[in-house]
């Protein structure tokens, strides 16, 4: 991979972009592998997998890289020794390589990492934020040199072949059991509950694997959508979202796809044990009547399947929003007025709503339904469907020459003017 790295220019570019780091025509990528510092401390035994240094001119920026493949995980006591060795040999950052998920490179997947008093920064890369990236550039036919092309598809072969060791998130923590058994039971989830920090340390890890998953099947780069404190803090994300959970017994999170006509919107309830996956747009403002505006809607659902299909109607002012299956506002299209008559609605939620049963308690298949459900969604939904958007302004017909906008042209307009 480091070799690809180095050699292969707009695969370089894109990892390296994604810490900040700007490549152009020239600046030079070296990778080293198995590196010896020359200065360290005698607790410091551990040798890097690696290093990159890229050069710039005369700046350079260096990265010590620690890599795990398969199930081996990251240790954070490792990592602190690196950043020491970091110091120690004026080498800006670390980055680890594994298959755990960080949101961003900037938030790893550690809490003790982020935790650290350390200011040698960690930046870390999932092996499959690695494959995508390779996947979009060849899939996007972004490599301009050849043998580039040939080289990083060979890297893809190698990180797809079971012996490498690369996969994706695929089953939630022993503590998700244990938190579903809690919230069945009626009891109440601790503010200090271990258990709820480990199922949202989880969960998001999940999130950012279905963005890649998004990514690879759409040849776009999938994104979750934060808030700026949420981007900047990942400790302070972990704590709103165990806060939310503890309220609401739901884990939630939003998806931007490129051009979509909105975010998908995923809301785990572990109280109903379902997975709802929607998204929400604006109702179109030239109709007047909820007729026409729920036909609007209605028009842009292509599948033919719409079970478990809903539309949510949200009201002007207080007015509680109110929800039917697609299949029933097709057959009766009435219902969506029936108790709203006076009202028209201004915004439709779209949603695809499932109950696991017993499969939303376990650990691996409560992982395999989520991955099947939110593509299929996006697929025979979501991408179909279109924003409103109000129309181009046109010129009028009593204003149709710049003769007629002239100081004399506005002047009869104001002489004839009647209010």
């Amino acid at each position: 991979m480091l070799a690809c790295l180095a050699k292969i220019d707009e695969f370089g570019a894109s990892l390296l972009n994604s810490l900040g780091q700007k490549v152009g025509v020239r600046t030079k990528i070296e990778t080293y592998t198995e590196v010896v510092c020359k200065n360290h401390a005698p607790n410091i035994k551990d040798r890097p997998d690696g290093l990159i240094v890229v050069r710039n001119g005369s700046r350079e920026w260096r990265a010590l890289v620690e890599a795990k493949v398969g199930s081996n995980e990251l240790d954070s006591d490792q990592i602190e020794k690196y950043r020491q060795l970091a110091k120690d040999n004026a080498i800006d950052c670390v980055i680890s390589i594994s298959n755990q998920f960080a949101t961003s490179p900037a938030l790893h997947p550690l809490q003790d990492v982020q935790k650290s008093r350390s200011k040698i920064p960690v930046f870390h890369w999932s092996w499959m934020y690695v494959l995508t990236e390779a996947d979009l550039l060849l899939s996007q036919d972004l490599i301009a040199d050849t043998d580039q092309r040939l080289l990083l598809n060979e890297l893809r072969r190698f990180l797809t072949h079971e012996s490498a060791g690369v996969k994706g998130f695929d089953r939630m923590p022993k503590e998700w059991a244990e938190l579903n058994k809690l919230v069945s039971s009626g009891g109440v989830i601790s503010s200090k509950s271990s258990d709820a920090a480990k199922v949202v340390s989880a969960w998001h890890q999940e999130t950012r694997d279905l963005a890649l998953i998004l990514s690879r099947m759409t040849e776009t780069t999938v994104t979750e959508r934060l808030s700026r404190k949420h981007k900047l803090d990942g400790a302070a994300r972990v704590k709103d979202e165990i806060s939310f959970l503890r309220e609401s017994q739901i884990l939630c999170s939003e998806l931007d796809v490129p051009d979509a006509a909105a975010p998908l919107e995923i809301i785990v309830d572990i109280k109903r044990r379902s997975v709802d996956v929607g998204v929400t747009l604006r109702a179109p403002e030239d109709k007047v009547s909820t007729k026409a505006r729920v036909n609007w809607i209605l028009r842009q659902v292509k599948t033919a399947n719409s079970d478990d299909l809903y539309l949510r109607m949200m009201w002007p002012g207080k007015a509680e929003p109110t929800q039917y299956l697609i299949s029933e506002l097709r057959e009766r299209p009435e219902l969506a007025e029936a108790e709203r008559s006076h009202l028209s609605p201004h915004s439709f939620h779209i949603f695809c709503s499932k109950r696991l049963g017993a499969r939303f308690t376990q650990q691996a298949n409560f992982i395999v339904d989520l991955e099947a459900i939110i593509p299929s969604f996006y697929g025979n939904v979501g991408a179909e469907l279109t924003a409103w958007q109000r129309r181009a302004p046109k010129i009028k017909e009593d204003r149709a020459s710049a003769e007629d906008v002239s100081t004399r042209g506005i002047s009869e307009d104001a002489q004839e003017y009647d209010p």
